[in-house]
């Protein structure tokens, strides 16, 4: 009797929904619940929003976190809404997901609390900004913006308020007006978390910003316990982001996923931005985590990067030293987001040329789970505006990710400046794909895509690549793409075909 064959799974696509300079209307929520359902057809499965608790300001983007019970619904640091929007929207965008079969990972930002709504005074020490280890001065009194009381919220969803105890460090003293790294002393006067715990960077890179969060104290890390499995029951979501996760305490992350595991049960998504270019310490950090954690891949970011701005670069050094080549189930794959845009922090230019085949390295290969940016998708607002990347393409790239991206891969990385290679697709899913790219002149390659696909004729699904190949009665093509540009090659006639091109990326529209 034969063997049953199995469904192929569908490969999955994550967006990151939001890029640094979204206006701060309140109206993002309601924008993206307008998109969701074009989202799942181009072949997004899961969106990662937004810090959606409440920030230091209307405008705030969540980093700077206020209060993580307030998703929009209370009146404090100056509106009910969020920069996104408020409570009600926030739910309605997540039922609008949920009904299109597209989950919503959270953007946690466990690490500090920011905007205090009083001052107390405390002991602390001065280190030094680039050894956090040493210190610079002997302690003394501080007046520092560590009392939290949450006037808006009362009682409402937790009890806990938040005193200069509850913190490890911060970074102004209002008794004498200066700005600097101060760790805060307290009974125990242990002092920043312990050094296995956090990244080394700096000596001891406990103390990223605000108001640092201490998860050696139990009412903060039962607070922030309870605050996820409240949330849980507040939200409907498929995963977690965490930020700046080599910021704080390893052990409490490891038992915050614990507890929602056994609340839930398994199968959330854990991603994790351990952003670094080092990939021994990325590796580390999830040998440690027990790899039912992902991270995003910062080396290979940077990658894309320098080959963009090389010329003649030699694309086939483009997965060295990255997290997807390394533990490619760990690694969320992804060329731009919020903190590598333009003009922010950690800016990681990438020439707009090579935005199209990094995209096409992430989506349609076998290996990573890839992200795409919103700023690709739909562009990038405040002053310095830009248009969506890839000619507007990158919806296009997606959906030929969700249609034909399947079944084993054939590499034809055999030349510096122009790769190929084949997706040979499967039984349930056979039509495949062949890709051709360069960062120099047109390229061309002579792929085998297999016999079964004789005398068929292949176009670009991108419409940049001209002609039809004819595949041949061994199975092989020669498919060409323009100079510094790519092509993707798919049956003419293959299902789907009719659906590319038609994505609207004008989400701003009123």
């Amino acid at each position: 009797m034969a063997k049953e064959q199995k469904p192929t799974p569908e490969n999955m696509t994550m967006m990151q929904a939001f890029e640094w300079y979204v206006p701060d209307d309140h109206k993002h929520w309601q924008r993206l619940e307008g998109q969701v359902a074009q989202l799942k057809a181009f072949g997004v499965d899961n969106i990662w929003i937004p810090p959606a608790c409440k920030a230091s300001s209307p405008s705030g983007n969540g980093y700077d976190i206020y209060d993580l019970y307030d998703l929009g619904e209370f009146d404090q640091k100056g509106s009910v809404s969020t920069k996104w929007g408020n409570k009600e929207d926030l739910l309605k965008l997540i039922n609008a997901a949920n009904d299109n079969g597209v989950g919503i990972y959270w953007d946690a930002v466990l690490n500090h609390k920011a905007a205090a709504d009083h001052k107390e005074k405390c002991q602390a020490q001065e280190v030094d900004e680039e050894d956090r280890t040493k210190t610079i001065s002997d302690p003394y009194e501080i007046d520092a913006w560590l009392g939290f009381d949450f006037p808006g919220r009362g009682n409402k969803y937790s009890k806990q308020k938040y005193h200069w105890h509850h913190f490890s460090g911060t970074d102004y003293n209002a008794a004498n007006n200066k700005t600097a790294i101060y760790k805060i002393l307290g009974d125990k006067t242990k002092g920043w978390a312990d050094g296995d715990e956090v990244d080394s960077e700096k000596g001891n890179y406990d103390y990223l910003m605000f108001a640092d969060l201490d998860y050696d104290h139990p009412e903060v890390s039962e607070d922030v316990i309870k605050w996820g499995i409240w949330l849980s029951k507040q939200v409907s979501l498929k995963g977690i982001r965490f930020d700046a996760v080599k910021h704080f305490s390893e052990d409490f992350l490891r038992k915050f996923i614990t507890a929602l595991d056994e609340e839930h049960g398994e199968g959330w998504f854990f991603v994790g931005e351990f952003w670094k270019d080092s990939l021994a310490d990325m590796t580390r950090y999830l040998d440690r985590m027990g790899k039912k954690f992902s991270l995003f891949d910062a080396p290979l970011v940077y990658n894309f990067s320098q080959l963009s701005k090389t010329e003649n670069a030699d694309l086939r050094s483009v997965f060295d030293d990255t997290l997807v080549k390394t533990m490619p189930v760990n690694a969320v794959t992804l060329v731009m987001n919020h903190d590598t845009q333009p003009y922010q922090a950690l800016e990681a230019p990438i020439e707009p040329f090579f935005k199209p085949l990094a995209y096409a390295l992430i989506l349609l290969r076998f290996d990573g789970y890839p992200c795409l940016f919103y700023g690709d998708v739909y562009g990038i607002k405040g002053e310095h505006t830009f248009p969506p990347s890839c000619g507007g393409a990158l919806p296009n790239l997606a959906l030929a990710r969700k249609l034909y991206a399947y079944g084993e891969q054939a590499d034809y990385f055999d030349y510096p400046t122009c790769l190929g290679w084949v997706r040979y697709g499967t039984w349930d899913r056979p039509f495949g794909c062949a890709v051709v790219l360069s960062n120099a002149g047109p390229g061309q390659k002579r792929m085998h895509v297999g016999e079964v696909h004789a005398g068929e004729k292949w176009t670009d699904v991108l419409g940049w690549g001209q002609g039809e190949v004819t595949i041949e009665e061994d199975g092989f093509g020669t498919f060409t793409c323009p100079g510094t540009s790519l092509s993707v090659w798919v049956n003419k006639d293959a299902e789907g075909r009719d659906k590319f091109g038609k994505f609207d990326d004008n989400i701003y529209k009123s």
